[in-house]
């Protein structure tokens, strides 16, 4: 019995495959689809989606999503995934993609054993990605959607080599992680057997919480981050946000209080020389219209316990300079 024979002898009124993907990575969200498939009009080479090749998945992806009812697709973020643990954040995928759809099915047809408290009736089919042609659909949508987000994770988080394993535990993944630690996007509670066997303690250090209290605030801010940790021959960009009319590289200086001397003044004309060169090698590869500017965010932790007890923004802070017209940012 072909994927299609079987969604058809099942006699129900319209339905939805549904099917998850990223239960198993170290880093990055789960991704969930819902597809409804027209059963009088088969797409040819529907299958599980581990069974394809990328260009298969690739190909037919743009099939499924032209040709479909309807379909949709949810996420449950890192944050969630740690909150919730991984099995409740992909229940939550799977119900945010059947709450997506424009067209309501009749039921639900779930793959696995497990049944995610959808808004419509549902029955669970164990491997149903290899069993119903709308469960393999929506294993495909789901699949070729979270590659593609891992792919811009990629760009994100340079070093990290997301592109290539899309945030499972591959030798090269862990290779990064020894020589980087951990990024935003891991999943903290899926590396703790592993930093046990090493040294106890995930190496999160003041510089890496100051970054992720620079990145929370500019995005409070209404600022998109564009990259962080961004990285070539020249040197590094902590963190690169953009607001639609600046796309502004800053500099993140922590200090715990009692330190000697501002974050600030840490960013003499050396340093706004060598960040000057990385920003120019980024637009090399990256051109953008946008207005580049630098700032700089100040980031003072507390001695005792490492939390965040202020953080300063200095917009367009590197002083003007002979020959760069008192702008800052001439050399662009």
């Amino acid at each position: 019995m072909t994927l299609y024979e079987y969604d058809r002898s099942l006699g129900l009124p319209p339905f939805c495959g549904v099917d998850e993907v990223g239960r198993g990575p170290l880093a990055g969200d789960v991704y969930a689809a819902a597809v409804i498939l027209p059963l009088d009009e088969e797409i040819p080479g529907i299958n599980d989606s581990k069974q394809l090749s990328e260009k298969k998945r690739d190909a037919l992806y743009e099939e499924i999503t032209s040709r479909a009812v309807a379909w949709a697709v949810g996420v449950a973020s890192v944050e969630e995934i740690e909150t919730l643990n991984i099995l409740q954040a992909a229940m939550l995928a799977m119900r945010r993609a059947v709450e997506a759809l424009p067209v309501k099915p009749a039921m639900a047809l779930v793959d696995g054993n497990k049944n995610p408290a959808l808004p419509v009736p549902s029955r669970c089919l164990v491997k149903g990605d290899g069993t119903s042609a709308s469960v393999a659909a929506a294993s495909i949508v789901a699949k070729v959607t979270r590659d593609r987000y891992m792919i811009e994770m990629d760009q994100k988080y340079p070093g990290y080599l997301f592109a290539k394993h899309k945030g499972y535990g591959s030798k090269a993944h862990y290779q990064c992680l020894d020589e980087l630690g951990p990024s935003p996007i891991h999943r903290m509670s899926f590396l703790k057997k592993y930093y046990a066997k090493k040294s106890g303690e995930p190496p999160f250090s003041d510089g890496m919480r100051g970054e992720a209290a620079a990145s929370q605030m500019m995005a409070e801010k209404g600022f998109a981050v564009v990259a962080v940790n961004w990285r070539c021959a020249y040197g590094e960009i902590d963190l690169i946000v953009s607001d639609g009319k600046y796309l502004v590289f800053c500099e993140v200086k922590t200090r715990t209080e009692g330190s000697i001397g501002a974050p600030r003044e840490a960013v003499g004309p050396s340093k706004r020389k060598k960040l000057t060169e990385t920003a120019l090698c980024y637009l090399s590869e990256h051109p953008s219209e946008l207005q580049p500017r630098f700032d700089v965010i100040e980031v003072t932790l507390s001695d005792g316990n490492g939390a965040v007890r202020s953080i300063e923004h200095l917009e367009n802070a590197f002083p003007a300079e002979s020959g760069n017209g008192g702008n800052g940012y001439a050399t662009f």
